[in-house]
């Protein structure tokens, strides 16, 4: 028989531990990635854990240890503890990442000071305290790509901790051909077999997370990364915070026009009205006030401040309605952005506010802004007189700080010639589009006039400097103005038949009161056209549709989404049962034509369909058992080349033995080894014969031999042989 080596026990659970350690460190790299892919990461952490992830990391591949004394460690950690107080209220200013730095560097100093099993169970729950850190800090589809490669490694580690405990717990040494062999396997097991309990996993999950009734409660939402949008779109703007925003690409929104799949529209999302200028920036006082809820929950935020529309439409100019729906990413405001002039809004929020410019606010802290749908009314780009308003105009729309005399000058220059307030707002609105440029590089420090530096010095800059120049000189010439900052324009995504916001669309521009017009949109800052993607950028869009994807079905998904996909499921689970019920009629009134005619047409030829039948049965018989005769083809084949597969045959030929000698008498119980039933036969020469047979079965089955495998046939005939003296 061939030979095998027994490995102790204690070498095979070194292989296993070698393996669970470098799990561990995989598990905690794979935390750190899904960390350091939410991009909220500082540079010096970033390169000091990265760093030290490398470096343990080679030292566990090449076998090296890289530990520091455990002495080292409680020092590190006591001297960290008043690190973290100066990292909460000095340098991070914040729980979160204050938190996020002491897990990295508790990781930095457990993994190199990792010796005992509960030191590498620490490491792993520092693994998942990252990963949920990377929950908190961002809400990208990214997070799923690294979290899935996260589970995978944590499949793993939890298979290889099963293994230790098993391999410690185990009373016999096992018996293979070498050990690198045996790890060899098991790499290739746990390779093969992880993939797939990870795939049941997340297919358990999707089918819980979207059937699972959704509760908001809103448990970490306090915690969640704040973005520069908060202040750019507040109550308070200085001059350049809107410029500030611009300078990045980011995603704010995705909007989705009913009836638009061709990107036709080229916006303004109103945001926030500001009304007070002191010079160097503008404020908001407006007081706000409860939306009115409509009969069907939805919440009316019709601009109170104009009665445009209405004069409109009594005149016989309706204007043209749009419906859309927004889903905005955590830019942590709590400004609705919507289209001029907006009119009825839905979402799940328990409360709105509106002011009297129409500035829409979610004041619901449990639900922060995520998805909404609104209806408003696109502004005529011509105005229509409607007749003289005579309602009292704010004074406060009109008010100016001490300004540079020129600029109002500068402005009775440019409209000497003008007719009417309308036309002086026009003309003034021409003059900085042609007279000024556009430029996003922001002057390094704010002037003491910002606005004379822009109108006699500089003579460009951003949206703001062209908005809040427009608003100074119309005040100057006695028109009511008001700066609007949102977002213009869009890139559309023909993928998902979406406008993609980005904060580079940031944008303010002037609403100036006419009695006989209401109030009129003006925009002084030079138009550039929309951007259309070509080339490469078509690969950002399958990436933007993504991420949109993951936006709304996983992050903003809740209880009416859910609802709505479950009445879509009833509704559509109808069809398919009306649709299987009409198949069914027709096809059966089919069938029973065709039986009819079959059975006619076997009366006037029985002979003939009755060797029909019989060719049909037997192919079906064949058909039946087409898995049988496979075995059987298999089965002999094996047998008669017992050297192609020797576990097998030897199986099979073992089988074939037992059979014959338990015909003679001695029957192999089931809980027999091959030994005891051999001491079991009392006839000396059957004893012998098998016990030349058990030994080459042994070898062939246990050890792999081919040599032994091809002898079981020529012994089987020896068995035989003796039963028949």
């Amino acid at each position: 028989m061939a030979s095998a080596r027994a490995i102790p026990r204690a070498e095979f659970s070194v292989g296993i531990q070698r393996y669970f350690e470098i799990a561990v460190y995989l598990l905690v790299a794979a935390g750190f990635a899904t960390l350091a892919s939410t991009e909220q990461l500082d540079v010096a952490t970033l390169g000091f854990a990265g760093s030290a992830l490398l470096l343990r990391g080679y030292g566990f591949f090449s076998r090296q240890p890289l530990l520091i004394p455990e002495a080292w460690t409680t020092s590190l950690t006591l001297g960290y503890v008043a690190f973290y107080l100066v990292d909460y209220f000095v340098i991070s200013g914040g729980f979160v990442n204050a938190t996020v730095h002491l897990v990295l560097f508790v990781m930095v100093v457990r993994l190199y000071s990792a010796r005992k099993d509960r030191d590498y169970y620490f490491l792993a729950v520092i693994g998942f305290l990252m990963v949920l850190a990377a929950a908190i800090l961002t809400v990208d589809s990214v997070f799923l790509l690294v979290f899935g490669m996260f589970l995978l490694i944590a499949v793993v580690t939890v298979m290889l901790i099963e293994m230790k405990r098993s391999a410690a717990k185990a009373s016999i040494q096992t018996s293979v051909s070498g050990e690198d062999s045996t790890q060899h396997k098991m790499v290739f097991s746990l390779a093969r077999l992880s993939p797939a309990i990870v795939f049941g996993i997340l297919l358990g999950a999707a089918a819980i997370f979207f059937v699972l009734p959704r509760i908001s409660g809103g448990y970490l939402g306090a915690f969640a990364h704040k973005s520069a949008l908060e202040t750019g779109f507040s109550d308070q703007v200085d001059l350049g915070g809107i410029g500030q925003i611009q300078q990045s690409g980011a995603v704010v929104m995705h909007v989705s026009i009913e009836g638009d799949d061709r990107g036709n529209f080229d916006l303004k999302w109103r945001g926030v009205t500001l009304s007070t200028f002191n010079g160097k920036g503008w404020r908001n006082i407006q007081q706000r006030h409860m939306a009115p809820r409509l009969p069907g929950g939805d919440f009316s935020v019709a601009p109170p401040d104009t009665g445009q529309a209405v004069r409109r439409v009594a005149l016989g100019h309706p204007m043209r309605q749009i419906h859309y729906s927004v889903l905005m990413e955590p830019i942590g405001t709590e400004v609705f952005f919507l289209v001029p002039a907006p009119a009825v809004l839905r979402g799940n929020y328990r409360a709105v506010a509106i002011d009297r410019a129409g500035a829409a606010f979610n004041i619901d802290g449990s639900h922060p802004i995520g998805r909404y749908e609104a209806w408003s009314d696109l502004e005529n780009p011509i105005p229509t007189p409607g007749g003289d308003d005579n309602r009292p105009i704010d004074p406060i729309y009109l008010r100016l700080p001490p300004l540079d005399p020129r600029i109002s000058a500068l402005a009775q220059q440019i409209t000497a010639l003008s007719q009417s307030d309308y036309e002086r707002a026009t003309t003034i609105e021409n003059y900085l589009r042609t007279h000024y440029g556009y430029t996003l590089e922001l002057p390094g420090t704010l002037a003491d006039d910002p606005v004379a530096e822009f109108l006699f010095t500089r003579r460009k800059g951003h949206c703001e400097y062209f908005a809040s120049s427009m608003a100074v000189m119309l005040r100057g010439l006695g028109i009511p103005t008001r700066m609007v900052t949102g977002f213009r324009g869009a890139e559309f995504n023909d993928l998902t038949s979406q406008y993609v916001v980005r904060q580079s669309n940031a944008h303010a521009w002037v609403e100036a009161f006419f009695p006989e017009y209401g109030w009129i949109t003006f925009d002084p800052t030079p138009s550039a056209a929309m951007a259309r993607a070509t080339g490469w950028a078509r690969i950002a869009l399958y990436v933007d549709a993504m991420k949109s994807f993951w936006r709304d079905w996983i992050v903003s998904y809740d209880a009416g989404q859910q609802r709505t996909l479950g009445q879509e499921a009833v509704s559509g689970g109808r069809q398919w049962v009306e649709r299987i019920k009409d198949w069914y009629h027709e096809h059966y009134r089919l069938l029973l034509v065709k039986a009819r005619s079959v059975s006619h047409s076997a009366t006037d030829a029985p002979q003939r369909w009755g060797t029909v039948a019989v060719i049909v049965i037997v192919v079906l018989l064949l058909l039946i058992n087409l898995g049988r005769l496979r075995d059987l083809w298999l089965r002999r084949r094996l047998v008669a080349n017992p050297g192609n597969a020797p576990r097998l045959a030897a199986a099979l030929w073992y089988e074939r033995m037992i059979a014959v000698v338990g015909k003679r008498g001695w029957k192999k119980a089931p809980a027999q080894t091959p030994r005891e039933f051999l001491g079991s036969i009392e006839d000396g020469a059957t004893r012998a014969a098998v016990a030349k047979f058990t030994e080459r079965y042994e070898g062939a089955r246990f050890g792999e031999s081919r040599e032994d495998a091809e002898m079981l046939p020529e012994l089987f005939e020896e068995i035989t042989v003796v039963g028949t003296r």
